[in-house]
C-alpha cells in the first residue's frame, strides 16, 4: 500500500516536470475536455433530472401531518441535490464512465508501447497523458452546475405533474434558508473529486502490466479505489466544514 501511495505521489510530481510544447498541448487540452467534460454532460443531466424527481416524491410521499409545510418538498430536494447528489453521487457515477475511460485508453498504450515510444522521443509521458486531463477536469464545477439546475427542476417537475404540492410551495422550499456557502462547499469537493478522477485512473492504467484482458482489469481496480477514495474524501471534508 505504502509503495503505491509513494508511486502515485512520485507520478504527480512528474507531471509537472519538463511539460509537452504549448501548442501541442493545447490540443491534448481540449480533446480530453471533448471527450472527458462535455461527453459526460448527456449522462449527468438525464440522472440528475430524474434522482430528483425520485427525491422529491419520497420526501412528498413521508410528509404526514397537517403541521409539515408542503414547502418541505423544495427545501429536501434542494439540499439534497446540493450538498451530496451533485457532488458527491455524480463523481461516483464519472468514476465508472469517465475513470474506465483514462484507464483503458493509457492502459492500452502501455500495453501496445506507445508510452515508451513517447520516452525515446525524449517527450515526458507522464506530462504528455496525464497534464491535458487533469487540466480538463478542473472543469467537472461545469458539470455539476448543470447537475444541480437539473436535479431541482426534476424535483420540481415530479412534485408538480405527481399533484404532490404546488409550484409557489415548491420554489418557496427551494428559496427557504438558502445558504451560498453550500454551494461553495459543493464545489470545493467537486474540485477534489476531480483531481482523484484525474489522477487515480491515470496511475492504474500508466504502471499497469500484462495484455489486453489487464487493461480491463485494471480498469474495474480503479473504478473501486476512485470510489472508495472518493467517499472517503467526502466524509472528511464534511467533517472539516460543518463540524
Amino acid at each position: 500500500m505504502l509503495k503505491h501511495i509513494g508511486a502515485y505521489f512520485l507520478m504527480l510530481r512528474m507531471v509537472f516536470v519538463k511539460p509537452t510544447k504549448a501548442n501541442v498541448m493545447y490540443g491534448l487540452i481540449f480533446k480530453e475536455i471533448q471527450d472527458l467534460i462535455i461527453g459526460s454532460l448527456g449522462i449527468v443531466c438525464f440522472l440528475s433530472f430524474f434522482v430528483g424527481g425520485v427525491v422529491s416524491i419520497q420526501t412528498a410521499l413521508n410528509i404526514d401531518g397537517e403541521l409539515i409545510p408542503e414547502s418541505l418538498v423544495g427545501f429536501a430536494t434542494r439540499q439534497s441535490i446540493i450538498l451530496e447528489f451533485a457532488p458527491t453521487f455524480m463523481a461516483i457515477i464519472l468514476a465508472g464512465k469517465v475513470g474506465s475511460y483514462i484507464t483503458s485508453s493509457i492502459g492500452t498504450m502501455r500495453v501496445t508501447e506507445q508510452i515508451d515510444a513517447l520516452e525515446v522521443m525524449g517527450i515526458n509521458s507522464l506530462n504528455y497523458l496525464i497534464f491535458p486531463k487533469l487540466v480538463a477536469m478542473t472543469l467537472l464545477p461545469i458539470v455539476i452546475i448543470f447537475s444541480m439546475f437539473l436535479g431541482i427542476f426534476g424535483g420540481w417537475a415530479a412534485t408538480i405533474y405527481g399533484g404532490f404540492s404546488s409550484t409557489a410551495a415548491f420554489v418557496e422550499g427551494v428559496q427557504m434558508d438558502f445558504k451560498p456557502f453550500h454551494v461553495f462547499y459543493a464545489f470545493i469537493k467537486t474540485f477534489l473529486f476531480a483531481i482523484i478522477l484525474a489522477t487515480i485512473p491515470s496511475y492504474h492504467g500508466y504502471y499497469m502490466r500484462g495484455g489486453a484482458l489487464d487493461v480491463g482489469r485494471a480498469s474495474t481496480v480503479s473504478f473501486v479505489w476512485c470510489s472508495v477514495v472518493i467517499i472517503v474524501v467526502n466524509y472528511f471534508t464534511t467533517h472539516m466544514f460543518f463540524s
